[in-house]
Order: structure tokens, then C-alpha cells, then sequence
């Protein structure tokens, strides 16, 4: 069997696949990207047909979450 790619954007994707969702700091620290630059995969990840749902917190001071909503049909 050949071994798969698992790239960051991977990683980041599998965060936000899960029912909690993942903050933006649990995406930092899972891929070692900087804010902005998470910021920037989330973005990319829309302009590829996902869709992603942000969250607030009911909790004051929480962070809020990403949730990977629906995917592109098809994925280059």
C-alpha cells in the first residue's frame, strides 16, 4: 500500500470535520501556522467549494469555532 500525503491543510480539515469544531488556536498549534495564515487556509478552503460555519461562544471570553460544514463534491 502506498503511503499518504498528510499535509497540514489535512490536519486542519480533520479539526474541523470533529462535532466540536476547532478554534482558531487549536488549528495554530496542530499545524504550527501562525494566525494568520490559518486564517488564510480557511479561506482557501471556501474559495475549493467547503463550507465553513463560524461559531461563537456561549461562553464569554471563549474563543469561537470553525466547523467544516460540507466539501466540495470534487477536490484537485
Amino acid at each position: 500500500m502506498p503511503k499518504t500525503k498528510h499535509t497540514k491543510t489535512d490536519r486542519g480539515q480533520t479539526l474541523l470535520r470533529r462535532p466540536a469544531g476547532a478554534s482558531l488556536a487549536d488549528i495554530c498549534k496542530a499545524t504550527g501556522w501562525q494566525q494568520h495564515s490559518a486564517r488564510a487556509a480557511l479561506s482557501m478552503l471556501r474559495k475549493k467549494g467547503a463550507t465553513i460555519e463560524r461559531r461563537a461562544s456561549d461562553k464569554p471570553g471563549a474563543p469561537a469555532t470553525y466547523h467544516l460544514v460540507a466539501e466540495a463534491e470534487a477536490q484537485a
